[in-house]
């Protein structure tokens, strides 16, 4: 399988660069010809595991010199947030998978599932480029300025799910238990969240995914994960309008002003 593209996209500092790069692996939408057409129903179709227009709400962080990257493809086509060998990341625990076949509600998302032999080929195509990317942007902050924070930005439906009930917080912080930061970077962003007014939970019931847990044991890399509730931004009943909600501007401010402060730490 090739692309006439990559599947992700870059936005690179408008502002002197400094050691911060944001991750959005789940805001891609792209679907290709070979999933479209084998997606289970017109629920699926919907694509009701996307984070919601992150890319957009997240658009001022270049202009603070921090880099970007995020996804163009939907995450049903391969998940950029799950190991490349689909290992669990919560052994025990209900998770979807590099290919999700089922969405956090159980429903099935494909009527004909990708199978095992189609499984190396999409992560040739998909979650292999976004990753080489990723890893040269933050060797490229670690040569400039010796190491580099990375916050893996993500949001999420309220409702019940098969991984929680109903999410009473808006802001959700995920360290995998204090293993990839150090506790400043968390005490930061949840000072400054909850500054704004947002009610933060640190870890529970998500610790991070693959990205933050894989490149947060690298050398020279701190990495936290952001899930925000959607309906802090948008309706959740329809997403199609989220940048025109009135309170997408409101949260997009919001944004701005915790990273302003985390962009200071780190400069």
């Amino acid at each position: 399988m090739s692309l006439t593209r990559p599947p992700y996209l870059i936005l690179s500092p408008e502002a002197p660069a400094i050691p911060l790069v944001v991750s959005i692996p789940h805001t891609g939408t792209l679907l290709p010809e070979h999933t479209a057409a084998r997606l289970a129903t017109d629920r699926m179709r919907e694509q009701p595991m996307t984070d919601w227009h992150l890319h957009r709400l997240y658009d001022f962080l270049p202009r603070m010199g921090v880099t970007v990257i995020h996804a163009i493809y939907s995450r049903f086509v391969v998940d950029l947030n799950r190991p490349p060998d689909g290992r669990p990341l919560y052994p025990g625990r209900f998770e979807t998978g590099l290919v999700p076949l089922e969405t956090f509600q159980g429903e099935r998302v494909f009527s004909d599932p990708p199978g095992p032999d189609e499984t190396p080929d999409l992560r040739k195509a998909f979650h292999s480029p976004f990753h080489d990317a990723l890893r040269s942007l933050l060797e490229a902050r670690i040569a400039e300025h010796g190491r580099v924070v990375l916050v893996d930005a993500h949001s999420v439906g309220s409702a019940a799910s098969r991984l929680h009930g109903e999410l009473s917080r808006e802001i959700y912080l995920g360290d995998r238990d204090g293993q990839t930061c150090g506790h400043w970077l968390r005490s930061c962003l949840q000072t400054g969240f909850e500054v704004e007014g947002y009610s933060v939970s640190v870890n529970d019931p998500y610790k991070g995914g693959y990205i933050t847990d894989h490149y947060g044991r690298t050398e020279g890399v701190e990495s936290i994960q952001i899930e925000m509730c959607q309906r802090v931004y948008m309706d959740e009943s329809d997403p199609s309008g989220g940048p025109e909600h009135p309170r997408f501007g409101v949260a997009a401010l919001a944004l701005q002003r915790v990273f302003t402060t985390l962009a200071a730490r780190v400069s």
